[in-house]
């Protein structure tokens, strides 16, 4: 069956990085199109009206699906290409590694996203002055929190969902990469966080984004090191 997928993304967007881990580790070749969002492309809105990345447009026998936003097109994958599972076999698995999701993309997003990743990239993409240092202080004590957070999930389990590794690890490694390409992640307080993202760094499906640049953000030096 021939499968053309074309994911429109910006690459230092945490909600791309789990489409793309996704369908990295199910090894599913797909065509990149990074985007500029910030700046509304009409083309771009032209596939998603909330002109948010990513989309993946996916083309199966002539018949064209257009999939927007994270939850949708993790969804789309897994119902499509369901080897290998990315939410688990196990039914309390699912549930948790559901809750998971909504946990990194709500409250981890709104919590440590807003302030770090608005202040360090946000407000230089679109030019809105220097960061605001009460703001960077807020998002680095929510920050431990959730680091907190993740190493009890990790106290009993061996993924933070359960048994095995699923979409919910996806997630917190794909908001965490992003906080971590500009060096703001404290590994050393955490080393129990930082030995469950070094197994997750070192998996094929995470080459490419730590291989992601963009002009004006230079990463942290150890961004791109297994052996951080």
């Amino acid at each position: 069956m021939s499968v053309e997928r074309t994911l429109h993304h910006f690459p230092l967007d945490p909600a791309s990085r789990q489409v793309r881990l996704a369908l990295g580790e199910k090894r599913l070749a797909f065509a990149e199109a990074p985007v500029r969002y910030w700046e509304a492309p009409p083309e771009f809105a032209a596939l998603n009206p909330s002109g948010l990345p990513p989309v993946l447009v996916e083309t199966r026998n002539q018949r064209t699906v257009t999939a927007c936003e994270t939850r949708a097109i993790l969804e789309h994958i897994e119902e499509t290409e369901p080897e290998p599972p990315l939410l688990g076999r196990d039914p309390a698995e699912r549930a948790e590694a559901r809750r998971l999701l909504q946990w990194f993309d709500r409250k981890f997003d709104n919590e440590v996203n807003g302030f770090l990743l608005h202040e360090k990239m946000e407000k230089r993409l679109l030019r809105l002055g220097a960061p605001d240092l009460a703001a960077l202080r807020q998002g680095r004590e929510a920050l431990r929190m959730h680091l907190s957070y993740i190493e009890s999930l990790l106290q009993t389990r061996d993924w933070l969902a359960g048994r095995r590794m699923s979409l919910a690890d996806f997630a917190a490694a794909a908001h965490l990469s992003v906080i971590d390409y500009f060096g703001d992640v404290p590994w050393k307080d955490f080393q129990t966080a930082k030995t469950w993202y070094m197994k997750l760094k070192s998996r094929p499906a995470f080459r490419p984004i730590l291989a992601d640049r963009w002009p004006g953000l230079a990463p942290a030096a150890h961004y791109d090191d297994l052996d951080f």
